[in-house]
């Protein structure tokens, strides 16, 4: 028995001495290998910087696209409950065509699902309230956009996280209201505004709340902007208070004003949930007399709530959503960046192959082995994009809070990647730097030292082509990215240029005073109107309930006044008898609203498609029809179509309504002139007439031309990322082109001793390469039809692509190429061919 422990005991040793020997050696080698490596890129520094330089530029570009792109995907993923939350979407068909989709839909569907469907655990449901709210007892006054009426449950199930206040208990009565942190700070400073109250001044009422909570301020990466929060029983009670008699919050199947969300079982299948809607729909809204009669059909759809920032783009939106084509379009875009720098490595590390084919040589006659050169070329390329991935991280660190402004973002103000995408994107870098370091490994280490040695290398065939096949691909990246930047810069363009149908120039924009009841302000109203009309520079003043460059919300169902006739769905825009004309929209039938027609009350206007779509045969035929909304309605005249909202979205059919005494928006036309002078007059004569409303204004060019911020965002960085790959790609170009100018200068020298001139030899050099900038070209052209065509299609009015696109993008990549070829071609052919020759 001792005999046996000694045995293990000296077998034991033996094993231990013999792993420490092989982790020695590994220690040793990885040692030599690194000592190598350093003296390699130490002795080559030119070739050492153009690729660091090259990958770090990659590696960063990549970085801070990914950056962006994780947060744009990160929307409402801080709410732990959102993989069970779904939001309804209403889709709306009139005589079998869709009239519209909307992000809201019923106050009725929430308890009523909970109720019938046995996958829904609970609902929520939001509606939107825009409202004057003051602290009278500080004099603090603010015209609040960003507030809701909601049950209880939104809550827990939006993520609402209270730091003051029992979630239970702080929405589930009447007046109660729940505030952000920054809006308590706003109207309270830093007193603790729990039990204090808020008044809301409405023209139909006036409202105390008593703040029962505090929230942290809601996440910025929601598709909700949530300032506050008020009992939706707050909402039943004002209903009541303004006549409502039926408990329309509650129970309606026709008010599609409410966003509603509904909480499902996990594991819920949420494509036979939405068969499951299907028939609910039928049960509830589509079997009832009004929507058999008018041939309306609704459907209820689901959309996870992660994914509403990126992929809903229905009507009424709480807020602006991002784009999923446009994310993804980055993400191609840093994928393709950081590819065109490993390409850039491979053509260089393949080129210099005749270079190092006397070091492959040697070191094989000393005794090295393929696998041991493999593994030393290997260690180069790893420090190289080790190297490089250093400098990406810091430079990423450095330029994130200028790329945050950059895109109107302050939100991250310093590099930080979740863990997902930094897991993702190491083992892309991995792999990437894998698979560029081992094939010019396998090239370099499979060198024969006696044909080396006697100097009868040459570079393969099947090298070149590879080389060649590398460069064509990142030719063919460049005129895509080329040419997607002029595409879309086209269509943004297109979209600003574009005639409106409404001259939105110099006008200037003013929120409606809601402070005063409907007796006192239509007593009011006239007045000040007539003072600013006083004002020099003033030319023309006009009252509407929407301003352009809005979505309207306020639609009904029209039909005309004859047999058989159906209802459909109209925008609603009320005006007094000065917006036509101070917006100069042109009458295709008939006239304006009129002082001198008493009649005029029961009076409207039609645009063009609305005309179309209650089946009148022209704008003439129109006039002095009769339609029914509620009321029996005169036509009095038919407007030209034009754009309430951008290019984005179609012309909607809309009947104008008149509303003399409009109070939401005053739209007041002003000379060029002395501006703020103007607005300081038009401020004084505010407060004379509405000293407790704030006076808040906008521009309407800049505000309508807001619409396309994310476009012309989107080209920004389009446009900006694609000159850095054509940039990087450059920087391979030209250690490549320095490269084959070498290997040729003996055949150079010999052509220019038989009588080459400068210019021949310049048109040699540069030859090859433009062969691969035409395949390029060739292969190009379909590939960005495609994709800036899908593009293309999320815009109702948009650019057809012109063959001139592809053409400038080719010439611009072209000269890209002489130019960079060029000077080092230049040099080579005006060089004396003699020391070129010297050896042979």
């Amino acid at each position: 028995m001792e005999n046996t422990y000694h045995s293990i005991g000296r077998s034991y040793a033996l094993y231990r001495s013999r792993v420490f020997k092989t982790l020695s050696t590994i220690d040793v080698m990885f040692k030599n290998y690194l000592t190598i490596s350093l003296r390699n890129l130490g002795r080559r520094k030119g070739y050492a910087l153009l690729n660091i330089f090259g990958l770090a530029i990659g590696i960063t570009c990549c970085l801070i696209i990914f950056q962006y792109v994780a947060f744009e995907k990160s929307y409402d993923k801080f709410n732990s409950a959102a993989r069970n939350i779904v939001r309804i979407r209403l889709d709306s068909y009139q005589q079998g065509k869709l009239a519209y989709k909307s992000a809201t839909s019923y106050p009725a569907i929430g308890p009523t699902a909970k109720k019938e469907l046995p996958d829904v655990e609970d609902f929520c449901r939001l509606y939107n309230v825009q409202q004057l709210l003051v602290n009278e007892q500080k004099n603090v006054k603010f015209d609040e956009l960003k507030g809701y009426y909601a049950d209880p449950s939104a809550i827990n199930m939006l993520g609402v996280n209270m730091v003051k206040g029992n979630p239970k208990v702080v929405l589930n009565a009447v007046d109660k209201m729940i505030v952000s942190e920054s809006f308590a700070k706003k109207y309270f400073g830093d007193s603790n505004p729990v039990g204090l109250t808020l008044v809301a001044k409405d023209p139909n009422y006036t409202e105390s709340y008593i703040i029962t909570g505090v929230f942290k301020d809601y996440p910025r990466n929601s598709h909700l902007v949530i300032d506050y929060i008020i009992s939706y029983a707050t909402f039943g009670k004002i209903r009541r208070l303004e006549g409502d008699t039926q408990n329309s919050t509650e129970t309606a199947w026709g008010w599609y004003d409410f966003y509603t969300y509904l909480k499902l079982k996990p594991g819920t299948d949420l494509k036979k949930f939405d068969a499951k809607l299907s028939a609910f729909s039928e049960v509830h809204i589509n079997n009832n007399k009004w929507n058999k009669a008018n041939n309306v059909k609704d459907e209820l759809h689901v959309i996870p709530l992660a994914d509403i920032h990126l992929y809903s783009n229905a009507n009424q939106e709480a807020e602006v959503n991002g784009d999923s084509q446009v994310v993804s379009f980055l993400f191609l875009i840093g994928i393709f960046i950081i590819l065109i720098a490993w390409i850039n490595y491979i053509n260089l590390a393949t080129a210099r192959s005749v270079e190092r084919a006397k070091e492959v040589g040697v070191r094989k006659v000393l005794g090295a082995g393929r696998s041991s050169l493999i593994r030393q070329f290997l260690t180069e390329s790893f420090l190289l994009n080790f190297i490089s991935l250093v400098i990406a991280f810091f430079a990423a660190y450095l330029l994130t809070p200028a790329f945050n402004r950059f895109v109107g973002r302050e939100i991250v103000m310093s590099f930080s990647l979740p863990w997902d995408y930094l897991t993702g994107f190491l083992a892309l870098f991995f792999a990437g730097s894998f698979l560029a370091g081992i094939y010019p490994a396998f090239v370099l280490s499979g060198y024969q030292p006696v044909k080396v040695l006697k100097g009868n290398f040459k570079n393969t065939g099947g090298g070149i082509r590879l080389r060649k096949a590398l460069i064509t691909g990142q030719f063919i990246t460049s005129v895509v990215l080329v040419a997607g930047t002029i595409i879309v810069y086209q269509q943004v363009s297109f979209m600003l240029s574009q005639k409106l149908g409404a001259n939105i120039n110099q006008t200037l924009v003013i929120e409606g005073a809601n402070s005063l009841r409907d007796t006192v302000y239509s007593k009011v109203f006239q007045p000040f109107k007539q003072d600013i009309l006083n004002i020099m520079a003033v030319k023309n003043v006009a009252a509407s309930t929407n301003v352009l460059g809005q979505e309207i919300y306020w639609t009904s169902g029209i039909k005309r006044l004859a047999p058989n006739s159906a209802t459909v769905t109209l925008y609603h825009l009320g005006v007094d008898y000065d917006f036509i004309p101070a917006f100069g929209i042109s009458l295709k039938a008939g006239r304006n609203f009129s002082k001198y027609f008493a009649t005029d009350k029961k009076s409207v206007l039609l645009n063009e498609d609305a005309a179309k779509l209650l089946g009148f045969k022209d704008a003439e035929s129109a006039v002095n029809q009769k339609i029914i909304r509620n009321d029996t309605l005169t036509v009095v005249g038919v407007v030209a179509n034009f754009h309430q909202e951008g290019l984005k979205k179609s012309v909607q059919p809309m009947i104008i309504l008149l509303r003399p005494n409009s109070r939401d928006f005053y739209s007041v036309k002003v000379g060029t002139n002395n501006i703020s002078a103007t607005i300081a007059s038009i401020r004084n004569i505010w407060d004379k007439y509405f000293p407790s409303d704030p006076f808040n204004y906008s521009f309407l060019d800049e505000s309508f031309n807001k619409q396309y911020k994310s476009d012309e965002l989107f080209g920004s960085i389009f446009t900006m990322f694609a000159l850095l790959a054509v940039l990087i790609a450059c920087f391979g170009l030209a250690g490549l082109s320095a490269y084959n100018i070498l290997q040729r200068r003996k055949e150079i020298g010999i052509r220019k001793v038989v009588g080459a001139s400068v210019q021949q030899l310049l048109a040699l050099l540069v030859s090859d390469f433009l062969r691969l900038v035409i395949l390029a070209f060739l292969i190009s052209i379909p590939i960005t039809w495609l994709l800036m065509n899908q593009w293309l299609q999320g815009f109702a009015y948009r650019i057809n692509i012109s063959w001139l696109v592809f053409a400038v993008a080719g010439t611009v990549i072209t000269l890209i190429v002489i130019a960079t070829i060029s000077f080092q071609a230049i040099k080579a052919a005006t060089a004396n061919p003699v020391k070129s020759l010297r050896t042979e």
